[in-house]
């Protein structure tokens, strides 16, 4: 008998805490089973517990179903923080949903190769700012610029953070989340851009810093840049924020490049384009995350005579100012994926990058400690919205992490 027909046959408790679909269990028939003991009526609290914290984080929040005992045991603050380490093999999930206006959408489990339908918070939409770490995603209102909230998605948590100034005036915003594994403390950034009036070269870019343990914004740097602006892509990777940079003159090699931040060292670093750092080639797009504290990027790889138009698809690491290639997409997958999209979702953390065409709910995972690619299993969300755009998010499914 497997695992979850096992946590099956002894569910009686339900409770809003799981937000995972499940199958509707069968009551027991207490005639057929009087003589059966369930192990947990003999098994201590300390001992269960310790079962319980082994097992994937899905089959917890099942377990969480089973009785009042067990619940009670998930939701505790000594087993949420015990949990932790136990967490370490954990694997990132993938979060797709459609263009539609409603939150709908399934996770992506790569461990167990599995979707489970979970719905993100009701005031998100298709097209909100989304940037994820440790278990954490903040969600930022693309239209009003200003509301801001950080929410656990597995487990419903979430807080409405104060409106930061100036933002809402923004042309373009990029927004970035880092969480503290220790405390837990968390920093919110948010990178605007606004066009100079009457100069198209110029833009004015701002930094907003976030931090929960003051609870306050703070502006730490301002500066205006020629020939370059800022845009909706930014990351947070060993105390220093990232974004990328567009250039507004045009013209065929180098269409982006980026900008570090030093967060421990914020006096020193105006002007913004003293840290510049070039795009690894020409790209038709990029997307920045964080792997184990190295900042990774996947851009789309234009052709020489037209870098508008996507040749492949690469992912480089940075060391120090420099970009080492880690992977190029191979043919047979690009092909069927982005040979006509010269941009696409990507996101990742840990060792997982995921890829997908905006086009399409296929999804493409790259594997960074086996150098391997590998579709996902099938997306169900096919079924509910035939011919939508779609899109997604990479976070971590964390229990005991809250904003």
């Amino acid at each position: 008998m497997d695992r979850d027909t096992w946590l099956s046959r002894h569910c009686q408790y339900r409770t809003v805490l799981n937000p995972f679909t499940v199958d509707s269990f069968s009551e027991v028939n207490d005639e057929l089973n009087k003589d059966i003991v369930s192990i947990d009526s003999i098994l201590p609290n300390d001992l269960l517990e310790r079962i319980l914290a082994n097992l994937p984080i899905a089959s917890i929040f099942r377990a969480s179903s089973v009785c009042k005992r067990w619940h009670d045991i998930v939701v505790s603050r000594h087993f949420l923080r015990n949990l932790s380490s136990n967490m370490s093999s954990q694997k990132p999930w993938y979060f797709m949903f459609t263009s539609t206006d409603d939150c709908f959408g399934y996770s992506y489990d790569p461990a167990f190769k599995k979707w489970y339908n979970i719905d993100l918070p009701n005031f998100v939409t298709s097209n909100w700012f989304i940037a994820s770490s440790f278990g954490l995603v903040c969600f930022m209102n693309n239209d009003s610029r200003d509301e801001l909230y950080v929410c656990n998605p597995v487990t419903k948590r979430s807080r409405r953070l104060p409106e930061p100034s100036g933002t809402k005036l923004s042309d373009y915003s990029a927004v970035a989340i880092s969480v503290n594994k220790t405390s837990q403390n968390y920093t919110v950034s948010i990178v605007r851009s606004k066009q100079v009036p009457e100069n198209f070269y110029e833009w004015d870019v701002s930094i907003h810093v976030y931090s929960s343990e003051t609870a306050s914004w703070a502006t730490s740097s301002t500066d205006v840049l020629n020939g370059w602006r800022a845009g909706d892509e930014s990351i947070i990777c060993d105390n220093a924020l990232y974004f990328l940079l567009y250039s507004t003159r045009g013209g065929i090699n180098h269409r982006h490049g980026l900008i570090k931040y030093d967060f421990s060292n914020r006096s020193s670093q105006n002007p913004l384009m003293k840290n510049f750092i070039r795009a690894p080639c020409s790209l038709t797009c990029g997307r920045l995350m964080n792997v184990n504290e190295k900042l990774l990027i996947v851009g789309g790889i234009g052709k020489k005579d037209r870098s508008d138009i996507i040749k492949g698809i690469g992912i480089w690491i940075l060391n120090g100012s420099k970009w080492d290639e880690v992977a190029r997409m191979p043919h047979k997958y690009f092909q069927g994926f982005g040979e006509f999209d010269d941009v696409f979702a990507s996101s990742g953390t840990d060792d997982i990058v995921y890829i997908q065409s905006y086009g399409s709910p296929a999804l493409l995972i790259f594997d960074m400690k086996s150098k391997q690619w590998k579709w996902s299993q099938k997306c169900p969300v096919t079924k509910r919205f035939p011919l939508q755009l779609f899109t997604g998010f990479c976070f971590e499914p964390r229990l005991e992490v809250s904003p």
